[in-house]
């Protein structure tokens, strides 16, 4: 594939690693040496669309080859006015939400410079550098995919996705954005249903949470 093509060759010809990251993806190495590039099964949404924000996520978890739960919650609010989705090991997914909850305690407010000193973390730390997963954060103002290489990505045109399902579900929610008509809410359900139609790592049993105007005004009352 293109990506295969693209890896490094310090990993083509490397048999003694058993697993990392490369650009967001997950490879696994076996006997041959020949790095295995997979995405966590799974699809996570994100669409920005007239003041509104709309993160989807789907319900099954896997293990293995086998559907062990269809309605697995996959996106949180984090606070009032930041919701997060996460792809990967559940185990490695909630212990990086409560590192990320930790550090928007640390950094109120300031959610870019909260998902950096993750990422840092992530990528530095011992333990850490070992989780496998990738999150979708997003706050009223942005919109950001953290990964554990480092990468602290924000959309071009607020639409992200991650996951399994992730090229499908972000090729149909730009292709629906331009519709006036349209929601932010209902160009994300339009495109996961697309994603679990054509993913058989993403079911039809979808969790939402939105950003609006009505969020915003109820996070700074609290405050």
């Amino acid at each position: 594939s293109t990506v295969m093509a693209a890896l490094p060759r310090r990993l083509l010809s490397t048999a003694g690693l058993a697993r990392g990251q490369w650009r967001g993806y997950q490879y696994t190495v076996g006997a041959s040496g020949i790095p295995e590039l997979h995405r966590h099964a799974t699809t996570i949404l994100c669409v920005r669309k007239e003041g509104r924000l709309c993160m989807i996520g789907d319900g099954q978890a896997t293990q293995g080859s086998m559907i062990k739960k269809p309605n697995a919650k996959k996106v949180r609010r984090l606070s009032p006015n930041v919701v997060a989705g996460f792809a990967g090991a559940t185990a490695d997914c909630m212990s990086l939400m409560d590192r990320l909850e930790n550090k928007l305690e640390e950094y109120p407010g300031q959610l870019l410079r909260a998902s950096v000193e993750l990422a840092k973390l992530w990528r530095l730390d011992r333990y850490l550098r070992h989780l496998e997963a990738v999150l979708i954060v997003a706050d009223e103002n942005i919109a950001l995919e953290v990964t554990g290489n480092g990468d602290v990505l924000e959309s071009h045109d607020g639409v992200l996705a991650v996951g399994s399902g992730s090229v499908y579900a972000l090729a149909a929610a730009r292709a629906l954005v331009p519709f006036e008509e349209l929601s932010a809410r209902d160009c994300a359900e339009r495109a996961m249903q697309i994603a679990g139609d054509m993913c058989t790592g993403t079911n039809h049993q979808f969790v939402i949470e939105e950003i609006g105007p009505e969020t915003i005004a109820n996070s700074k009352e609290e405050k």
